[in-house]
């Protein structure tokens, strides 16, 4: 088994309407060593401004991503080799998090091989302390920029350091 971070930039709320412009994927394990990165280009004609910006991207510069089914069908691949077993999909925000990357995975290649469940890495800190109000940000190394592996690999980092304050997680 393998937890997998995930971190996605989109250019609106929801996926089909909008499209998923890139992700970052890391396994999280000591090293952090096995990262997935993948661009994306657009699904739809539709996109917001304010929502593109936060991944720096020009809409210009989208449109000549790669083409989504190939980058899914890598990202399918690069889990198959590097999970050993089951993933487990870990986000700071699974509620955006999780519906683009089931929604791209389903549409472009058929299923999910997350399954159908996602963990939301602030739900298992404030769980780990017992306070609904603590955050665990302050446990990231990486800084957080907007690109999807470096915030990938930040959140990757506040997991191992949960896991040496008692979280049991499988590495």
């Amino acid at each position: 088994m393998a937890y997998v971070m995930v971190d996605v930039e989109a250019d609106g709320p929801i996926p089909g309407d909008y499209s998923m412009i890139c992700f970052g994927a890391v396994i999280v394990r000591e090293g952090l060593d096995h990262v997935f990165y993948g661009r994306l280009k657009p699904i739809s004609e539709k996109w917001i401004p304010q929502a593109l910006a936060v991944s720096g991207f020009s809409r210009e510069e989208t449109l000549g991503f790669d083409d989504p089914k190939a980058v899914m069908e890598s990202f399918a691949l690069w889990i198959k080799e590097n999970a050993n077993g089951r993933a487990v999909f870990v986000s700071d925000n699974n509620g955006l998090d999780w519906q683009f990357i089931n929604w791209y995975f389903w549409h472009f290649t058929g299923g999910n091989l997350f399954g159908h469940s996602s963990q939301n890495l602030g739900s298992l800190y404030k769980g780990l302390v017992q306070d609904t109000f603590k955050n665990f940000k302050h446990l990231r190394k990486t800084t957080h920029t907007h690109h999807p592996v470096d915030d990938a690999r930040g959140n990757a980092e506040a997991l191992l350091a949960m896991n040496a304050m008692g979280l049991k997680i499988s590495l």
